[in-house]
């Protein structure tokens, strides 16, 4: 074993680094999945309850702006107007005609840089309080809050993986993901009839 094989010899990744590297990994491959589309395409509804990949990223952006800032009294001083009282049901969920492409990722980094600088000032076992969860969970830690926010937006990076390749086919994280098998069209047909065969097989050969 050589030296930059030797794991004695290495010092491990603290806590905090590892929580907010794989942050950071989810949110960026989230962002990156509306590369490329044309404004309809990054906006359509692509489920009967309306998911669309520009707004995947909206809310995603905001939630994180809310637990990164506020939660632990470090307000943002930015007032995001779908989160107020009066404020449509899921208005975080979707992008307006009005609202452009680039309001949409100026809050995506302003988000980024307010939650980097609110894990750079604390502790793991800083303390705070998130108002929106029941009272007997409202007390959390810096580690908590980022363990679930790792958890909720790889959920939503998830959802943008399956309605990017609705779209247009594309697969992975980003452009050349060594975890996608790479395999033409015509391969990926093959492989999906195999697919479907077993399930109609499973299912007791149900009729094509």
């Amino acid at each position: 074993m050589d030296e930059t094989t030797d794991l004695s010899r290495t010092t491990p990744e603290d806590g905090k680094a590892v929580l907010l590297r794989y942050l950071r990994s989810q949110r960026d491959g989230l962002a990156s999945k509306v590369d490329g589309l044309s404004e309809y395409d990054a906006r359509r509804p692509l489920t009967p309850t309306g998911t669309n990949l520009r707004g995947l990223v909206k809310h995603v952006a905001s939630v994180q702006l809310g637990y990164l800032t506020d939660v632990f009294g470090r307000p943002s001083g930015r007032e995001l107007p779908w989160d107020a009282e009066d404020a449509e049901p899921d208005a975080d969920l979707w992008v307006t005609a009005e609202e452009s492409r680039e309001d949409v990722l100026e809050l995506h980094r302003f988000s980024a840089e307010q939650a980097d600088a609110t894990v750079a000032a604390l502790d793991l076992d800083a303390r705070g309080e998130v108002p929106w969860w029941p009272a007997e969970r409202r007390a959390v830690t810096l580690q908590q809050v980022l363990v679930h926010l790792c958890v909720e937006t790889a959920r939503h990076a998830g959802h943008a993986d399956i309605l990017r390749e609705l779209v247009d086919g594309a697969t992975g994280q980003r452009p050349g993901d060594p975890n996608v098998t790479g395999r033409s069209g015509d391969e990926w047909a093959v492989h999906r009839a195999r697919i479907e065969e077993a399930a109609r097989v499973a299912g007791g050969g149900l009729p094509s």
